[in-house]
């Protein structure tokens, strides 16, 4: 069962925001009351892909992924799930316990540029795969052997697959196209499976943009708005009440969405008529640079 919602709160988005009508976040102390505070303990996500939960239940809505590497704080963890405030992107909910590690581990150093790659136990594309990664996945590498580099836990990675952490490409689009077909996933943010707003977020992540993971946080955060008139161009980001979806250029969009259940190219302009049947009329197209 869910958590019970507090029926006083401050106005806190609790998406982003760690508090429970049992237990806080320290970091709130002053700002709402509650019965206990927790200063969060960071861990990383040790699964390729994790799930980040709306409550502690394996059958609980999916409301983003977690990929591997990336840091959280633990508030809170009992029956086989934790409760966590990502680190990347700040969003709160639930994640299986035994997707966490807890130990120390070395600050990542680099990331994944493919849209998807294998781990290996040696530097040898023929030995035992031990695991996969999706796009955007931060690793420690300690060094490099032939063409992999090798990861502070021993596995390995294929070098040309990954790139320093600070290195961003200058066109998100392109970053995004490379999902094209990849399957509609609600709260889906990986190469497996992602929805419209984890589409955005993967894109711009890649660019060294930072972006929030709801629509509606997009929507409010990036960019600047565009005049009714103004005539679209590629890297523009189309807006819907519950959607949004990427300029491929004038006249296409590209985005994941549930009617295709993956993620396709298609021209503007129907797509605007046959989103304004389920989530209304474009409330606003935003421009990046």
């Amino acid at each position: 069962m869910a958590p019970a919602t507090p029926t006083l709160r401050p106005a806190l988005d609790p998406r982003l925001h760690a508090f429970r009508d049992d237990l806080a976040d320290a970091a709130l102390k002053g700002q709402i009351d509650a019965p206990a505070f927790a200063e969060g303990r960071r861990a990383t996500v040790s699964a390729p892909v994790a799930a980040l939960r709306r409550y502690p239940a394996p059958d609980a809505p999916r409301d983003t992924e977690l990929l591997r590497g990336e840091a959280v704080l633990v508030f809170d963890a009992k029956d086989g799930f934790s409760w966590i405030q990502a680190e990347s992107d700040g969003y709160v909910g639930y994640v299986a316990t035994a997707d966490l590690s807890s130990g120390d581990v070395p600050a990542p150093t680099h990331r994944v540029t493919a849209l998807r790659s294998f781990l290996y136990r040696d530097a040898d594309l023929k030995s035992p795969v031990t695991g996969w990664l999706s796009m955007n996945s931060p690793l420690s590498i300690s060094h490099t052997v032939d063409r992999f580099s090798a990861l502070a836990d021993g596995n390995h990675v294929f070098t040309a697959h990954i790139d320093d952490l600070s290195a961003t490409t200058d066109d998100y689009v392109a970053v995004a196209e490379q999902f094209l077909e990849t399957p509609y996933l609600w709260g889906g943010r990986s190469s497996l499976g992602l929805d419209c707003s984890g589409l955005v977020q993967c894109a711009l992540q890649a660019a060294g943009i930072d972006c929030p993971r709801d629509t509606d946080m997009q929507e409010a955060t990036l960019g600047e708005a565009l005049r009714d008139d103004a005539a679209l161009e590629r890297g523009d980001i189309v807006f819907w009440k519950g959607h949004v979806g990427i300029m491929a250029d004038a006249v296409t969009l590209l985005h994941a969405n549930a009617t295709y259940m993956k993620t396709v190219l298609e021209p503007v302009e129907p797509a605007i008529a046959r989103i304004a049947t389920t989530d209304g009329p474009v409330t606003s197209i935003k421009r990046l640079r």
